[in-house]
C-alpha cells in the first residue's frame, strides 16, 4: 500500500477487506502487520464486520477429548454453525479451556506436552487468538510447583494503551493459611507489547482470598472479574463448611485489585450454585436452584459507578421433566444454566438431559430464553 496514504485511509481500507485479503495484507509491510496484529484493529474490524459475529462454542468428546470449536450465528440464522479454522497451535494444547474474549480476542488456557529423551513435560500456556486474521500469540505461564497454591488466569485488553494483558494470580488453596507468611510470585502481569511477565506491587488481594478455579473470570470494560471466597470467614455448620463468596475485579489501566460483594442473599450460597457472564458489557451473577422439574435462574446485573451494587432483573423458569437435577451429591447442579447472552440480550440456556443414566453420558441443548429485557 501506498507510504502517501495516510495511516487512517489505510485503516480503512483494510477494515473493509475480506479475511483472506486481510491476511495477505500482513505480509505486506511490518506496517501493515503492526496495523493489523493490535488491539484497536481487532475490535474496529469486529464492528466493521457485524454480520460475521459469532458466538463461540468449545467442546470435547471421546474417545481422546479432543477440543472442538463451532461458530454460531449470532442473527436471524441463530442457531446456524460454522466450524472456524483452529490455528494448530491451539489444536496441540490438551485439556484447554476459554478464559475470556475481549476486543475481538479469544483467549484459551491449556497444556503443551512434549516428549525428549524419554522423558515427558507439560507447560501451562495461554494463548491470544485473534480470529478474524487466524493469529494465535503463544505466552508460558510461570507454575509454582508447591501443590500449598492454585493458579487462577485473567485476561483482558487496557482501555487506555490497547495493550492486551495476562494476568496470573497465584493464591494458598490450604485451608490452614496462618502457616504462609507471604505468597511468592502472588500476582503477575504479562503485557503483549513489553512480551513479559512483571509484578505489581499495590493493593494485591489477602491471602485469604481463595480464587474458584483457573478459567473462571469475565472482562467487562476494562475490568477483570474473578469469583472468590474469603477462608477467614469459613466455619462448619450442619450441612457442612459454609464461606463467604464474593468477586474480586482488577482495573486493567491501573492495574488495582478491589473486593465487589454480592448480593446478600448469595453470600453463602454453594459455589456450584452461582456463576458469572456478561450482559451488554454489564457484569452478570446467576443463581441457580431447583424446584420439582423447574430450573430456576436469577439474574442480577451490577450497577455502573463506585458502588458496584447489584440489581435483581428477572428469573428464568426453564420446565426439564427429563433434566438432570442432581449429577452428584456434592455439585447439585440444575437440569440447566446459562451459558451466555447473545448482542440482542437473550440468555443462551444450556439443558442437560440424562439419556443414557448407566453410562453418564449427556446430551447438551442450546434454548434461547425470549424474555424481552427493558436495560
Amino acid at each position: 500500500m501506498s507510504d502517501n496514504l495516510p495511516i487512517e485511509i489505510q485503516m480503512e481500507i483494510m477494515l473493509r477487506l475480506p479475511v483472506k485479503s486481510l491476511i495477505k495484507f500482513r505480509s505486506v509491510s511490518k506496517a501493515c502487520k503492526s496495523m493489523i496484529d493490535s488491539s484497536d484493529f481487532a475490535a474496529l474490524y469486529s464492528t466493521h464486520h457485524t454480520q460475521q459475529q459469532h458466538l463461540l462454542v468449545t467442546y470435547e468428546e471421546p474417545p481422546d477429548y479432543k477440543t472442538h470449536f463451532i461458530s454460531i450465528s449470532d442473527d436471524h440464522t441463530f442457531p446456524q454453525k460454522v466450524y472456524p479454522t483452529v490455528p494448530l497451535l491451539l489444536q496441540m494444547l490438551t485439556h484447554s479451556s476459554v478464559i475470556a474474549s475481549d476486543y475481538g480476542l479469544v483467549c484459551m488456557h491449556g497444556t503443551y506436552s512434549t516428549t525428549c529423551g524419554g522423558s515427558f513435560s507439560k507447560t501451562d500456556i495461554v494463548v491470544i487468538w485473534n480470529i478474524s486474521i487466524r493469529r494465535a500469540i503463544p505466552i508460558v505461564v510461570p507454575k509454582m510447583e508447591d501443590r500449598m497454591y492454585g493458579t487462577s488466569v485473567g485476561f483482558g485488553v487496557c482501555r487506555a494503551t490497547k495493550d492486551p494483558k495476562i494476568v496470573k494470580i497465584t493464591y494458598v488453596r490450604n485451608t490452614d493459611m496462618e502457616k504462609v507468611s507471604c505468597i511468592p510470585s502472588q500476582v503477575e502481569v504479562f503485557t503483549v507489547s513489553a512480551g513479559a511477565w512483571r509484578r505489581p506491587y499495590k493493593n494485591l488481594p489477602g491471602k485469604s482470598i481463595k480464587f474458584l478455579w483457573l478459567w473462571e473470570q469475565e472482562a467487562v470494560d476494562g475490568f477483570l472479574y474473578w469469583r472468590a471466597i474469603d477462608m477467614k470467614t469459613r466455619t462448619c455448620m450442619d450441612d457442612g463448611y459454609k464461606s463467604y463468596n464474593l468477586i474480586i475485579s482488577f482495573d486493567l489501566t491501573t492495574e488495582e485489585f478491589r473486593e465487589v460483594n454480592l448480593p446478600r442473599s448469595l453470600e453463602h450460597v454453594s459455589i456450584y450454585d452461582y456463576s458469572m457472564s456478561k450482559l451488554k458489557e454489564s457484569l452478570v451473577v446467576l443463581h441457580r436452584g431447583v424446584e420439582a422439574n423447574t430450573s430456576m435462574i436469577d439474574v442480577w446485573m451490577m450497577e455502573d459507578g463506585v458502588s458496584k451494587l447489584f440489581t435483581k432483573l428477572y428469573t428464568i423458569n426453564v420446565n426439564i421433566p427429563n433434566a438432570i437435577i442432581n449429577l452428584n451429591a456434592i455439585r447439585n447442579l440444575p437440569g440447566a444454566r446459562v451459558q451466555g447472552f447473545r448482542k440482542s440480550g437473550e440468555p443462551i440456556i444450556e439443558v442437560l438431559e440424562d439419556n443414557h443414566p448407566s453410562y453418564g453420558l449427556f446430551m447438551l441443548q442450546l434454548m434461547i430464553f425470549r424474555k424481552p429485557l427493558n436495560i
